[in-house]
């Protein structure tokens, strides 16, 4: 099948490769259905992946596997994450993490990862929770 997307014009899509997102993302719920889409070089394995939307052409995020900068995700699932991703084992997912472009400087979506079942072609983005930094006198300053 062919889509319109906005960074790649059309492009043609192999069923089979959809990946479906069936809470959309935050923000973005209508949008169910993506595509990874990379440009391709040689012999090197892309770094950066677009994940298109196939229900909003408009609609595409900058992803990257977070152990590319250096940090890993340890994550809890709850049963209902579970069976919407149709988790059977821990190694059919793939964490990966939106980039965004703020104030001129690139920053990643660190609290809400992108879990993708590579096997069942099935994700889910998990936010999670906000860890409160802990206060003791040692790290406070005070002004006088």
């Amino acid at each position: 099948m062919q889509v319109a997307t906005h960074l790649f014009g059309t492009v043609e899509i192999n069923p089979n490769t959809v990946l479906d997102f069936p809470q959309g993302m935050l923000g973005f719920e209508g949008s169910r259905r993506y595509q990874l889409i990379h440009e391709e070089s040689a012999g090197t394995p892309p770094v950066t992946y677009t994940l298109q939307s196939l229900d909003d052409p408009g609609v595409a995020f900058q992803i990257i596997d977070p152990t590319a900068l250096g940090f890993e995700y340890e994550v809890e699932l709850s049963d209902d994450e579970t069976s919407a991703l149709q988790l059977a084992s821990p190694d059919d997912v793939a964490v990966m993490v939106v980039l965004f472009k703020e104030e001129g400087k690139l920053g990643v979506s660190a609290r809400s990862p992108l879990l993708i079942n590579v096997r069942e072609r099935v994700g889910l983005q998990k936010v999670l929770p906000r860890i409160e930094p802990k206060v003791t006198l040692s790290n406070l300053s005070t002004r006088v």
